[in-house]
């Protein structure tokens, strides 16, 4: 079998689960993303952090040595620039909130209050709102929790690749372990979701070095694998809408199954999700995933405006949750369409004046290319079956 060098499938699943995370947050009265299914794939937030253990452990997880310092700056430059630009938007959402509040125009709650306290700030400014019970986790740009819980995985991951290669994968099997025992027997001596992020990320890795140790020895069969590819999905499906014991760490778990089935990449389900549009969510799915709340938050603030102005029911309280109505299901259904292409939109913005020029200054930084340097390491220098050529 060919080596591969981007996992593109996965990349796709990845922008389509930042599309779901979209119609998760995004509320609007009788549309199709109030059926169940997209009401309950929180869960599917644990394959971000399983599929980021199989891409990272693929990218550095197999060099023989790594710099730190250098893993570090690229962590740092890949995701800070976009947080910090959201997080500064918000930030000016909030002014602009007090400003009108001043005036007697109040939208939802009391400015600078909430999740939106001023000592909040730091912790998203450090990025460990997520790690602690004296933060609030949801506060300001809330998907950016998830950033939180994986930068300083990442840092973690980054100093275990200075180990040996056995050793490395060893301490990563292991946190997987412990923090999955944890979480079975209900024990939380960290907050849950750094646990589960910590389970899920350390369990991505050695799901690839599963896929390294089976890859050369499978010969993927169109018709098989696409069976197989079908029978995943329908069990992420199941995984989504049935409520059981332990749903969120068994779930990560089947999420592992996905990921290193779709690494083969040989099946129909496969060959749909290296279309073109499904690449380009792919390509945009940071983004999307960091940008929709501000788009949201914009829309929300448009209905109430209107609300306020016309009279008319638009930004209704449903159960202590804001949506959105335009009075018609079939027009509640375009707006919500129409909603989506705008975050994906606004993503693609972002990507390019925001999450590409922090790429390319962290390398800057590091005296490098701004491009993509292909490595292909010597064979000696790497454990039996786990050759590859690999983006540095």
């Amino acid at each position: 079998m060919k080596t591969v060098q981007r996992f593109t499938t996965l990349d796709s699943f990845r922008g389509v689960c930042a599309v779901l995370v979209v119609f998760y947050h995004l509320h609007v009265v009788g549309a199709f993303i109030q059926l169940p299914f997209f009401r309950r794939d929180e869960v599917l937030l644990n394959f971000f952090f399983v599929l980021s253990g199989f891409v990272l452990a693929h990218t550095y997880g197999m060099k023989p040595s790594l710099s730190f310092k250098s893993f570090f700056i690229s962590r740092l430059f890949r995701l800070y620039p976009l947080h910090l630009a959201m997080l500064a938007l918000f930030l000016t959402f909030e002014t602009v909130r007090w400003l009108a509040y001043l005036k007697g125009f109040s939208l939802n709650n009391v400015p600078f209050t909430g999740n939106f306290a001023p000592r909040e700030i730091l912790p998203n400014l450090l990025l460990i709102q997520a790690w602690t019970t004296f933060t609030d986790t949801m506060s300001f740009n809330y998907p950016s929790w998830t950033i939180s819980i994986e930068f300083y995985i990442y840092m973690l991951f980054g100093l275990l690749c200075t180990f040996s290669m056995r050793n490395r994968f060893l301490m990563s099997a292991l946190i997987s372990l412990v923090m999955f025992v944890l979480i079975f027997s209900e024990n939380e001596p960290l907050v849950e979701r750094a646990m589960l992020g910590l389970s899920c990320f350390f369990a991505g890795n050695i799901t690839y070095l599963v896929y390294l140790l089976i890859r050369d020895r499978f010969v993927p069969r169109l018709w098989v694998m696409t069976v197989l590819e079908c029978a995943m999905m329908y069990a992420t499906y199941w995984v989504v809408m049935n409520d059981f014991d332990h749903r969120s760490p068994l779930g990560s778990l089947a999420f592992c199954g996905l990921v290193l089935l779709f690494a083969f990449e040989g099946g129909l389900v496969s060959v749909l999700l290296k279309t073109s549009v499904f690449v380009l969510l792919g390509k945009l799915s940071y983004s999307i995933y960091m940008t929709h709340a501000a788009v949201l938050f914009c829309l929300v603030t448009l209905f109430i405006v209107a609300q306020k102005f016309t009279g008319l029911e638009l930004a209704p309280m449903v159960e202590g949750q804001r949506f959105m109505d335009t009075g018609s299901v079939l027009l509640n259904n375009i707006y919500v369409v129409a909603a989506t292409v705008l975050s994906v939109g606004a993503a693609a913005l972002a990507h390019k004046h925001i999450e590409i020029k922090g790429y390319e200054l962290g390398k800057r930084f590091l005296g490098g290319s701004a491009k993509p340097k292909v490595v292909v390491e010597k064979p000696e220098q790497l454990p039996a079956n786990a050759r590859i050529d690999r983006a540095a």
